[in-house]
């Protein structure tokens, strides 16, 4: 695998358009593995530079990390780049990233932005159940990944104050194909990769790409959890001053979403000892069960419905677009649009709670309770001793969330033009442009609640409840129509449409080896359209059996009069200034100041302070945008193979938002200091590259909570790291690579600690003929318990928390035929 920090970004990330030469290597899928340091590249400054004139610190990962590696997920690819935090446990997708100790308070990446070629694959990285994440596969079709952190990423884009990380396509620059198959050997997952590019004419190219896959995925559920694939395409067609390319894409993808589980936690909340359960696996178990499949629930219309839980993270995406590129009369004018019709669901089982199996049986249905399997082999049955239910006596009450993304389209289209010219002895480049983008949010929380089993390998069973007199309690399995474990809430549906147009401008200069550079963007924001919910709580006869029992008084219903209205503005100003200085051929200094917003989507939504829910207008003006400032100074040097930057950086973080899991609002105000460092050195066929981040974050205001005041932000570690070492021959390469952290606390309140790992993973290549390439990969070679986040905040008096851990050890093996 190949990680280098390259201090370049291509024109897709760039508030600058670059010329068509400069544009072209900068996202081609030749690039050489290490940037020189005399190559000219574009970052954040008015014109083409080399590395080590830029202020801003781009890092990439190239394809070649989809063979070696072979990452489970688009996070765990996420999680190889410096400086950034990437919880990759909730499987394909539904990730929590953060940078440079910026706070992830609910979920998503609320202060980053995923981009496709440069434009965002949805507007908000943090839609509820909606992140961007879901949206986005990696495959053979990927050229390279690449990240700025920081820096001037407020003026490079709407809505990442914290950092762009952009997925550049391949464009068919190389002729040339591959296909790969691989099988996972200690998990149940079949995929296949290909792809295919090359010159149709001198003036020409093309490149298709895409993957298909099915098995249950790195944890066992016992269904087909994960299954579909994508196909991606593009032309471009090159004239004497630029090119046009338009391109596609088609995603209809099924993977498990992975939430809390269980596991058992002695100790003392600062000195815990985590313990996976009887019979329950918190590294390769999960919470969902070939035993609970289909949900039963009222739809967005108030009529019976029946969903399944294999639905899982569902992404349908129909995407296309164009980019194109010219020199016109001294400037060189670029535009890259794209229209993406997304929708989808996300279906996943919750553990409101997790308690022995008679306590939650007397709890539903009263003293003396009975418990019968609902589903499964003894479905019918009586449990004769709720003591061994499941090897462990334990039982979830679980809230599915069953959210219909029934529209996230969004419409982008960024104009840009740059031109260069003499000035006082030095040179200068003047850029302006215009963004505009069309964000849907429109979906419907159509929750339920269950009773099951706490068992592993996708053999938990959904349970019934009869009480003293034998009377059901339960239908099915299902104790509500309703989220009942979380007071009968969140029956909710709403369809809104946000605007966002922004100017923006940049100015470079360079004197000798000093080069200047600042830029602004203006972002005005429409928000418009209405929101039902919380429904409430009636009586139906769900199964038309004539009877009503108890979870059919248990029934949320959408309401379908007196919407709520969404109908406000906003607008505010982003600013990013910097300076770098080139001490000598090898090494420079640079230093810069940002100041960048993110305008609040659906996470302020149901809160009457927030927004009037007669007129749609603002309450609280300042809810609508969170502001993000930051200071960085850093060295960077690099000679020969060697290379190595670092940087000191300062951030202050305002927070409005908003947790579906908790039911808890945010208003908040953070700061984090710490250092970034990077490095890699080659020699031969022999590499290493790493990467550690130190923060120091806390909690500097909390308008609901003042006690969290001086308390370090959850799940905020003060370190983390990672770092690979490879050897690549002509017959064969094997590598290394460690991903960690220090320890970090569940929750704000600093109490339990989330105890820090290192996750080891490797990969063996061998090349028996030209084109052929066999590949073992391991990841989590020593299957380390990793928990990324946790409900508790403290020990329960049971001992059990629900938690989420990075997967087990996975091995798969692979063939992969190059033509």
């Amino acid at each position: 695998m190949k990680i280098r920090h390259t201090l370049a970004l291509s024109a897709a990330l760039s508030a600058f358009a670059m010329p068509a030469m400069a544009q072209d290597a900068a996202t081609s899928e030749e690039d050489p593995p290490v940037i020189d340091a005399s190559e000219i590249v574009v970052t954040a400054v008015a014109r083409g530079q080399n590395v080590l004139d830029s202020s801003v610190s781009v890092s990439s990962i190239d394809s070649e990390a989809l063979v070696d590696l072979a990452p489970r997920s688009s996070a765990e690819l996420i999680r190889q780049i410096p400086g950034i935090r990437s919880e990759s446990s909730g499987g394909d997708g539904n990730a929590n990233i953060a940078v440079r100790g910026l706070p992830v308070a609910s979920g998503g990446a609320k202060f980053l932005q995923l981009q496709e070629d440069g434009l965002p694959i949805l507007e908000f990285g943090d839609i509820t159940f909606g992140n961007a994440d879901i949206f986005l596969r990696t495959d053979y079709s990927v050229a390279r990944v690449e990240a700025v952190r920081g820096g001037s990423a407020s003026t490079f884009a709407s809505n990442s104050p914290g950092g762009v990380i952009n997925f550049i396509s391949k464009t068919g620059t190389r002729e040339g194909g591959s296909l790969g198959l691989t099988a996972g050997l200690d998990y149940r997952e079949f995929r296949a990769d290909f792809d295919y590019g090359g010159s149709i004419d001198d003036n020409t190219d093309f490149h298709i790409g895409g993957f298909s896959h099915i098995g249950d995925g790195p944890r066992d559920v016992g269904y087909d959890g994960s299954r579909g694939g994508q196909i991606k395409a593009n032309i471009t067609r090159n004239f004497a001053n630029g090119y046009v390319r338009v391109y596609g894409k088609y995603l209809n993808d099924h993977s498990v979403a992975y939430l809390p589980n269980p596991v058992f936690v002695t100790g003392s909340d600062a000195d815990p000892t985590y313990t996976s359960i009887a019979n329950f696996s918190i590294n390769s178990n999960s919470l969902h069960s070939r035993n609970f499949r289909p949900i039963t629930t009222l739809d967005q219309a108030n009529q019976v419905q029946t969903y399944n839980i294999d639905e899982g993270m569902h992404p349908k995406v129909l995407a296309g677009g164009f980019e194109a590129e010219f020199d016109v009369g001294g400037f060189t004018v670029t535009n890259r649009f794209r229209y993406a019709d997304i929708s989808g669901a996300f279906v996943s089982p919750f553990p409101g709670s997790v308690t022995g199996a008679q306590a939650a049986a007397d709890a539903i249905g009263g003293p003396s309770s009975s418990l019968f399997y609902a589903t499964g082999p003894q479905a019918g049955q009586i449990v004769a001793n709720p003591a061994s239910l499941g090897g462990n006596g334990l039982v979830a009450n679980i809230v599915t969330f069953n959210t219909r993304l029934n529209s996230l389209d969004n419409l982008t289209n960024d104009l840009r033009a740059t031109t260069e010219f003499d000035v006082g002895g030095g040179s200068a480049s003047l850029t302006g442009g215009f963004y505009y983008s069309q964000q849907d949010i429109d979906t419907a929380w159509l929750w339920t609640s269950h009773l099951m089993s706490v068992q592993g390998d996708g053999d938990a069973v959904l349970l019934d409840v009869r009480n003293a007199a034998g009377v059901p309690q339960t239908q099915n399995g299902t104790v509500g129509y309703s989220a009942a474990f979380f007071g009968n809430c969140c029956r909710r549906s709403y369809d809104l449409e946000y605007t966002t147009k922004a100017p923006f401008a940049a100015l470079g200069l360079e004197f000798g080896g000093l080069s200047l550079d600042g830029s602004i963007r203006w972002d005005f924001s429409e928000a418009k359209g209405r929101t039902f919910g919380d429904g409430p709580v009636t009586t139906r006869d769900i199964n038309g059996n004539g009877a009503i029992n108890r979870a059919e008084t248990l029934v949320s219903v959408l309401p379908t009069t007196g919407a709520a209205l969404v109908d406000y503005d906003t607008d505010y100003l982003s600013y990013s200034v910097g300076a770098n200085y080139l001490v000598s051929d090898s090494f420079s200094i640079f230093g810069r100041y940002s100041r960048g917003g993110r305008a609040n989507a659906d996470r302020i939504l149901f809160n009457a302070n927030n927004i009037d829910p007669a007129t749609g207008e603002l309450r609280n003006s300042d809810v609508a945008v969170d502001f993000v400032k930051q200071a960085e100074i850093g060295v960077k040097y690099r000679a020969g193979g060697l290379s190595f930057y670092a940087t000191a950086f300062d951030a202050r973080t305002e927070e409005e938002n908003f947790e579906a899991t908790t039911q808890t609002v945010f208003s908040r105000a953070y700061k984090a200091r710490g250092v970034e460092l990077e490095g890699s050195y080659r020699m031969g066929p022999f590499s290493l590259s790493g990467g550690a981040t130190y923060t120091d974050a806390e909690i500097d205001r909390d308008n609901i909570s003042p006690a969290n005041v001086g308390n370090m932000p959850r799940r905020q570690a003060d370190w983390i790291y990672q770092a690979t070492a490879a050897y690549d021959s002509e017959l064969f390469g094997l590598g290394v690579n460690a991903v960690g952290t220090s320890d970090s606390y569940a929750q704000d309140s600093n109490q339990l600690v989330l105890l820090g790992f290192t996750a080891v993973n490797a990969f063996v290549n061998l090349r028996p003929a030209d084109g052929i390439t066999l590949s073992l990969n391991a990841n989590n070679v020593f299957d380390v318990e990793g928990f990324t986040e946790a409900e508790e905040g403290a020990i329960p008096a049971n001992g059990i928390v629900r938690a989420r851990s990075i997967n087990g050890r996975t091995l798969s093996a692979s063939v992969r035929f190059d033509f």
